[in-house]
């Protein structure tokens, strides 16, 4: 659970940065890397959202498997757009 909401919290922050980088020159390329590959990179975890997949893999445990993976991804992707949604006004 704790992976899952650390990676949705961050595709949020990820649409609110790449939002405020579209709409003004206030995040140059250089702080955008920082701040969107280098934080939200290090605070959103894939390598524990991947081995989370494998023990849930190795326990046979399909519907939590589906439910993470997808709510993940959808949520995931839906919370990007609306960091950016919420920056563009």
């Amino acid at each position: 659970m704790g992976t899952f909401v650390v990676n949705i919290i961050g595709s949020f922050i990820i649409g609110m940065l790449f939002g405020v980088a579209e709409r003004t020159s206030a995040i140059t390329p250089a702080i955008s890397a920082l701040l969107i590959t280098g934080f939200c990179g290090g605070f959103t975890t894939y390598s524990s959202f991947a081995d989370d997949i494998y023990l849930l893999l190795h326990e046979r445990n399909w519907m939590m498997l589906v439910l993470y993976a997808g709510l993940t991804l959808v949520l995931g992707v839906a919370l990007v757009w609306a960091g950016r949604a919420v920056v563009k006004g």
